[in-house]
């Protein structure tokens, strides 16, 4: 799900193996398919990402 500029979007991160759902928000809007890096955790199934740089 793509996430849009200061508002809810949702990742999957990888977790033991397999992969979990997370509540996700950055500064700026992220499209679909972009990998990302997870740079804060706001709680426990929601996090602050940025765009992986190339």
């Amino acid at each position: 799900m793509a996430i849009p500029q200061d508002g809810p979007g949702e990742v999957l991160v990888a977790v033991r193996g397999g992969s979990e759902a997370y509540a996700a928000w950055s500064a700026a809007p992220v499209a679909r398919d972009v990998r990302v890096i997870v740079v804060d955790s706001v709680s426990a199934r929601s996090v602050i990402v940025e765009p992986l740089p190339p």
